[in-house]
């Protein structure tokens, strides 16, 4: 008795995956830990304040100052998805080359986003507590979501560049392009709001497993918002 021949569809949903598929599946996971390792040592001092302190909340200018040394981190992070994305693996040298090239820029740009966001938390907090402020509520938050969008993107621009990037002359220009894809930058807020309260309630692991994948995924909105932009300076 022979069985009933199986359709084409069902021959294709059998038949094992390309040696491609899972060379890209493992350098992408391989990817992902190393640069959560390589994060973990770059943003040592952080961790250990967090392991010390036990409301951080508390302490949050101390740790606005210590999140410097996230800056040219995320570079360094940014610079590994970008070479993961041409088909490289090589996650500790991509990683420190684009910590030590982006670390100026990114550190430039990450103090002024955290000073101006310091400003608008402390005074949304302030006008939150009159009788008119939650009507200006939203108007804080949205704020703070622009300017870390723009932080964002511009570290973007900062770690995949080969060469030094002028930062006064991209920034309305990274403005423009978060505020057409305004929901993308709102995504994006929440999935960095996400991975800091990962860290935040478990340092360690959260910053060993959970922060490069969603860094990630933050990295690969941020190109597509920022395509226009890359484009253009790829044709020029």
């Amino acid at each position: 008795m022979t069985g009933r021949p199986s359709s084409p569809g069902a021959r294709s949903l059998l038949r094992p995956a390309r040696q491609g598929t899972y060379e890209k599946v493992f350098a992408a996971a391989y990817t992902c830990l190393a640069t959560n390792a390589m994060l973990a040592v770059a943003c040592a001092p952080l961790l250990a304040a967090l392991a010390l302190v036990r409301d951080p909340l508390a302490s949050w200018p101390f740790f606005a100052v210590l999140s410097l040394v996230c800056a040219p981190a995320l570079a360094g992070a940014f610079r590994c998805f970008a070479a993961l994305g041409s088909g490289s693996a090589s996650v500790v040298r991509t990683f420190w080359a684009g910590y030590r090239s982006g670390a100026r820029p990114a550190l430039a740009v990450w103090a002024a986003g955290a000073a101006v966001v310091s400003v608008l938390v402390v005074d949304g907090a302030v006008v939150a507590r009159t009788a008119w402020g939650p009507a200006l509520v939203p108007f804080f938050a949205t704020a703070v979501v622009l300017v870390v969008a723009t932080v964002v993107a511009l570290v973007t621009l900062v770690a995949g560049g080969a060469a030094p990037v002028r930062l006064r002359a991209l920034v309305r220009p990274c403005v423009y392009l978060v505020v057409r894809r305004w929901y993308l930058a709102a995504a994006n807020t929440v999935v960095l709001a996400l991975a800091v309260g990962v860290v935040l309630a478990r340092p360690v692991p959260g910053l060993l497993l959970a922060c490069a994948p969603l860094l990630y995924a933050v990295w690969a909105t941020t190109r597509f918002v920022l395509a226009p932009l890359t484009s253009r300076d790829a044709t020029t």
